[in-house]
């Protein structure tokens, strides 16, 4: 790993009451002493703070007033030398400090390269690492919390103890091949090799079984709102959003693309896409939208299905029941402030047990007992808010998948009589890719790509 010391904004960019520079490296408290008008940095305790001026050294001239936090390794979060300095919040100011770190000798750090050097320097794992990026796409108080017991080490731990178990049985295998002169000794092996692998096994699929409730935490579940013009599906968006954010009028066809929001409906973060009306049409720019509106449906984890209370169902409607068979959906009756037209029997039994909801979104009617539907449907007794060491990242839920199926193969082996010799190879696959959920196994590669999806200054 290179030596050099690094820089970078680690604030969003634009306008604020603070922004900060932070500098990591052998040089880093070196160099911020250099371009520091105050008090000589370099000899001051570590984890301090302390008010003064950045000055350029080539003009002298005032470039900043700043607060200098000084933190010497490896009691950092890269276990190097870490400087950050707070100056005010605006583009030009703080573009001008980085443009001095990097004058005096800091490189420009790469998307995720703080992180890359925590792990890297051994302050934490592959797993905890990415639990940071977890943590700052954290949509919902319970993503944040998945992410929070991940960067502190829960899963981590847990596989951790997995990777011993197995290490243990193949080691005691191993001593028994090279000292065989127990009459007894292979189908002790046998014996301790099934025990062991359908403990760890029984753990893998906990956490599998998990995956669902952890992969919609961390990445949001993918919404449609589909349903026939001017049924009251954007305003069915600015219900669950709180705010406009979609144009609604009583002209069919209004919605022309597809538009998506983030919303947390009680606890459940939803990728909400409200798109345009599902219909026949020969304007040539609602056309583009409906077919869009098709594709996104196939994609979608959860349906919203809108209908007219004040509406007979139309043949339209039952195309739209037809296209959504098989998936998961939640049937809304919207309008119930009209006159009702609509045959809810006939709705039900179109819906085939999914939940059937009746609101009235302009009087702001029925929202609770949707979002709640909606809690019902994906996180009724499955996710238990104080057990929260299970997997979200799709690279762990894959590893995960294949290390049972290793696991599978050897415990298969074992009872089909396979020489022990030959099944612990299963075992020690598996051992392997657990690994590579903490990064024990993992290839430079990897890492490498893994820590590009940061952001820069993280």
């Amino acid at each position: 790993m290179d030596n050099d010391t690094i820089a970078a904004i680690s604030t969003p960019i634009g306008e604020g009451a603070i922004a900060i520079v932070r500098l990591s490296g052998e040089e880093a408290i070196t160099i911020a002493n250099r371009l520091f008008d105050g008090i000589n940095i370099e000899g001051v305790t570590s984890h301090t703070i302390h008010y003064g001026k950045i000055v350029d050294p080539a003009t002298n001239e005032v470039a900043e007033e700043v607060m200098v936090t000084v933190m010497r390794g490896p009691k950092t979060f890269t276990r190097e030398d870490v400087v950050e300095i707070n100056c005010h919040g605006g583009l030009a100011s703080v573009n001008r400090l980085l443009e001095l770190a990097l004058a005096e000798g800091a490189r420009l750090a790469e998307p995720g390269e703080f992180t890359k050097r925590a792990f890297l320097n051994g302050r934490i794992d592959l797993s905890q690492a990415e639990a940071v990026m977890d943590l700052i796409r954290a949509k919902t108080d319970r993503a944040m919390n998945v992410a929070l017991k991940q960067m502190d080490g829960h899963l981590s731990k847990l596989i951790q103890t997995l990777r011993q178990e197995l290490l243990e049985t193949v080691a005691h295998v191993e001593v028994n091949i090279d000292y065989p002169e127990y009459d007894d000794v292979e189908e002790m092996s046998h014996e301790m090799m099934m025990e062991k692998s359908k403990r760890v096994l029984k753990e893998i699929e906990r956490l599998l079984q998990m995956a669902k409730q952890g992969k919609i935490l961390r990445e949001g579940l993918s919404t449609a709102i589909i349903g026939r013009p001017n049924v009251g599906k954007s305003s069915l968006l600015n219900a669950l959003v709180h705010e406009n954010k979609a144009i609604v009028t009583d002209i069919p066809g209004t919605t022309r693309d597809v538009i998506e929001e983030y919303v947390n409906v009680r606890g459940v973060p939803l990728r909400l896409v409200d798109t345009a009306g599902i219909r026949e049409t020969e304007d040539i720019v609602e056309k583009i939208g409906v077919e869009r509106s098709r594709k996104v449906l196939k994609e979608s984890d959860l349906i919203l299905l809108v209908l007219n209370y004040g509406d007979e169902l139309l043949a339209e409607d039952i195309n739209l029941f037809k296209a959504v068979e098989g998936l998961q959906v939640i049937v809304i009756v919207n309008k119930t402030d009209l006159d009702q037209k609509i045959d809810l029997d006939k709705v039900h039994h179109l819906a085939k047990g999914n939940p059937v909801i009746t609101t009235a979104l302009i009087e702001e009617k029925g929202i609770d007992e949707l979002e709640q539907a909606i809690a019902d449907t994906f996180f009724a007794g499955e996710l238990d808010a104080g057990d929260l060491t299970y997997v979200s990242n799709v690279r762990h839920i894959q590893l995960l998948k294949q290390a049972k199926q290793a696991l599978t193969d050897a415990m298969n082996g074992v009872e089909q009589g396979i020489p022990i010799d030959l099944v612990q190879i299963d075992v020690t696959r598996t051992w392997e890719l657990l690994g590579e959920i903490v990064g024990d196994t993992v290839h430079e590669s990897l890492i490498d790509q893994l820590f590009s999806q940061f952001c820069l200054g993280k």
